[in-house]
């Protein structure tokens, strides 16, 4: 979701983005203030010498800098550049979740039918719970979102709930 959207499906991208923006808010809101630990996956955008710092203040620069105000990870917030689709592929985010002991992951952000499909699918073969928030996805192609959003429920047993039905329990962080 930190994301300059100065990239060739970004059109597409958009207007998907708008909407989840402010769910993706509550989620993080609630999360910060259950206790829960929150994890940002990010894409390096092909900038090999950048680091989370230079990826926030570049998508705070861009045009679509009001996309990512809201979601801007704080102080307590983790950070896990990627450089592929999945947040799992050769990033420490495995370690990091079993230094964590978390067991499940709430996964929301962009996009549906590749990063958050292709994550989910990682997460499981991890024998991680998963959740897919399904109003806090962004999608390029709507028709795929939804099957991918079916294929994550029926094939990898992930809950796909809203927003609004997610709750952070303060379960000693066993929840991201």
């Amino acid at each position: 979701m930190i994301n300059t959207y100065d990239h060739e499906d970004a059109e597409l991208l958009l207007p998907s983005a708008r909407e989840i923006v402010p769910v993706v808010a509550e989620l993080l809101a609630a999360a910060r203030a259950g206790g829960v630990p929150v994890v940002y996956a990010n894409d390096n955008f092909g900038q090999w010498r950048s680091h989370h710092g230079e990826i926030v203040d570049a998508a705070l620069a861009g045009r679509h800098a009001d996309l990512v105000e809201p979601i801007t990870p704080d102080d307590d917030a983790l950070f896990v550049v990627k450089a592929r689709h999945s947040i799992f592929f050769e990033t420490p985010l495995s370690y990091l979740l079993w230094e964590l002991d978390v067991r499940h992951v709430i996964l929301c952000g962009q996009v549906t039918e590749q990063c958050v499909l292709y994550s989910a699918l990682d997460a499981h073969i991890r024998h991680l719970d998963v959740t897919v928030v399904s109003d806090a996805v962004a999608s390029i192609h709507p028709e795929l979102a939804d099957a991918a959003l079916e294929m994550m429920r029926r094939n990898m047993g992930a809950r796909v709930l809203r927003g609004q039905d997610i709750a952070f329990a303060g379960d000693g962080g066993r929840t991201t």
